[in-house]
């Protein structure tokens, strides 16, 4: 039976079964409501702005976008969304899809929280980042219909959300901080973690090797 919150289809895709589950199984329920969230919002974003995202794609970058935070999904040091983003990557080749596909998909994930740029590029790169957006920092949900958003919120709670959220940042980089380095990762340890000061791009330009 087809699943349909907000008037969104969830993809019934061998690939999205799979997805669904292993991310269910292998993060929490703060990092699954939340991506499954967002796929919801990035459709209905998607939908305000006429973007038209290929839903599967869209569906698997919304779902391991965050995964990154997650010690099972971070084996080497590098930012959170790289981690999320290779191993999407590698989902995807490994179930068939072309390299364009999990080469898009990496694309959204890598870039998701990144300001600027991702809303200028392809459909799904833009909706992910729409729908993140939407979720975390509410842009964007003031043109929603509240029913929809109520839909939404119902069947995916957010509970403590911002706290939660917050804490899993904290979690997820405060043993990696030198990975946020021109991010708005940052701006996380810097509230939560006493002591911490990111360096920054005018420490790296007075403290090079130049001599002027």
């Amino acid at each position: 039976m087809t699943e349909i919150i907000a008037g969104v289809e969830i993809p019934e895709t061998q690939a999205a079964a799979e997805a669904t589950v292993l991310i269910r199984e292998t993060t929490n329920p703060l990092i699954f409501h939340h991506s499954r969230r967002v796929f919801l919002f990035s459709t209905l974003r998607a939908r305000e702005l006429g973007l038209r995202p290929d839903p599967e794609l869209l569906y698997l970058s919304a779902l391991f976008h965050d995964t990154g935070l997650l010690t099972p999904f971070s084996d080497v040091e590098q930012r959170f969304e790289l981690d999320g983003a290779d191993r999407a990557r590698k989902f995807l080749l490994d179930r068939g899809f072309s390299d364009a596909a999990a080469e898009l998909v990496w694309t959204a994930i890598a870039l998701h929280t990144t300001p600027g740029i991702p809303g200028r590029m392809g459909d799904e790169v833009a909706a992910t980042n729409f729908g993140v957006l939407t979720d975390v920092v509410g842009l964007g949900l003031d043109g929603l219909d509240p029913d929809q958003v109520g839909e939404i919120t119902a069947a995916h709670p957010r509970g403590d959300f911002k706290n939660e959220f917050l804490r899993a940042f904290v979690d997820g980089l405060s043993y990696r901080p030198d990975t946020t380095y021109g991010t708005v990762n940052a701006d996380v340890l810097e509230h939560f973690v006493p002591g911490f000061r990111s360096v920054s791009m005018v420490d790296r330009i007075t403290g090079s090797a130049w001599s002027a």
